[in-house]
């Protein structure tokens, strides 16, 4: 459905189901009541928006806190292989999430997540993706710190490119998560948390059985991941393009080391930027702050990344834009999929012997 044709209400529902979905037993009465409609109503244009303006609704977690080394990986691949190595070699792996092209000599972006008892571990997983897919470079762009992460996509367009809005999330919260570690309890409680939520009156009804708890057990448990910052919230993943966010531009930016921190600070202020880290840089690569802004086409995007660069005064930066997706995804948590996906690389490349 496109967005030209969601109404007022469709759009004031997109909006709250990205902020949150209540853990309560019916949390779509409540969001009704909030929104000033009917359980009914809002749960007909929930199903009519799902796999559609709405991707998916689940928790999201953060996936440090629960143990798990991830990061952004960029290859340079023969742009005549590249669409082969993207979906044969890279979208294989269960952990990569998020696979791109983009418009650079570092053409193909992708998020890689694994968990704490991987055999491989991230730098020999990235060797061996490297590897099999004849890389010319690949470079592991881990995140060093974290300003702000989190997508909050403006349907009503309420926000001028400059709008500033404090981060929900930051590095502080997430390595006090971190060093909390994680419970036998907490994995059987994500575990049901990350499926996609059925549109139905009581929906955690059915997962809390299966993690054997009762219904208000599995919410409680839930609160408590939110309040330890493992888990950042439960609610909707929009799909950025049928939601009117036709462009995707990451910004990349050649900051001082000095001024890093301070200038980091100020790109995640602003409210159109979803996501801001410092990464490394290498010979190759001397962008160390990445910004990434949705927009509904790339001029808006420009707006945005210009009103950054206007404020900070750093003018030395680039526009990734994503030309094709090869794989948009969530993380899977403690299932075994990357572990039958490392067993038979093992064993294919002779690395059991």
């Amino acid at each position: 459905m496109s967005v030209d044709l969601l109404d007022a209400l469709d759009k004031e529902i997109l909006d709250a189901i990205q902020k949150e979905i209540p853990l309560v037993p019916e949390p779509f009465k409540v969001m009704a009541k909030n929104l000033g409609t009917t359980e009914e109503e809002l749960m007909a244009r929930l199903e009519k928006m799902k796999g559609d303006s709405i991707r998916q609704i689940s928790a999201i977690c953060d996936t440090k806190a629960l143990g798990y080394k991830s990061s952004l990986v960029a290859a340079r691949i023969a742009p005549d292989k590249l669409d082969e190595m993207a979906v044969k070699i890279f979208n294989s792996h269960p952990g990569i999430t998020h696979n791109y092209k983009r418009n650079h000599d570092f053409n193909l972006w992708f998020t890689i997540a694994l968990p704490p008892n991987s055999r491989f571990g991230l730098e020999k997983t990235v060797e061996i993706l490297g590897e099999l897919s004849n890389v010319e470079s690949i470079r592991i762009l881990p995140t060093l710190k974290l300003f702000k992460i989190g997508v909050q996509l403006d349907v009503k367009k309420e926000a001028e490119a400059n709008t500033k809005s404090a981060p929900t999330y930051t590095e502080e919260m997430r390595q006090a998560a971190i060093d909390l570690g994680i419970t036998d309890k907490d994995i059987k409680v994500i575990i049901e948390l990350q499926k996609d939520l059925p549109i139905v009156s009581r929906p955690f009804d059915e997962w809390a059985k299966n993690a054997g708890m009762t219904t208000e057990e599995l919410l409680n448990h839930a609160k408590v991941l939110v309040d330890r910052g493992q888990m950042r919230r439960f609610s909707a993943v929009l799909n950025h393009r049928k939601a009117g966010f036709r462009a995707n531009g990451m910004g990349v930016w050649n900051v001082p080391a000095e001024q890093a921190e301070e200038i980091g600070m100020k790109m995640g202020s602003f409210r159109a930027v979803s996501h801001c880290y410092l990464r490394p840089t290498y010979p190759d690569w001397k962008y160390s702050i990445f910004t990434m802004v949705h927009g509904r086409d790339k001029e808006e995007c420009e707006s945005i990344l210009q009103a950054i660069e206007d404020e900070t005064g750093i003018t030395d930066r680039i526009t990734l834009y994503s030309t094709k997706e090869y794989k948009k995804t969530r993380v899977s948590y403690f299932t075994p999929e990357i572990y039958e996906w490392e067993n038979e690389m093992a064993a294919k490349l002779g690395l059991d012997k």
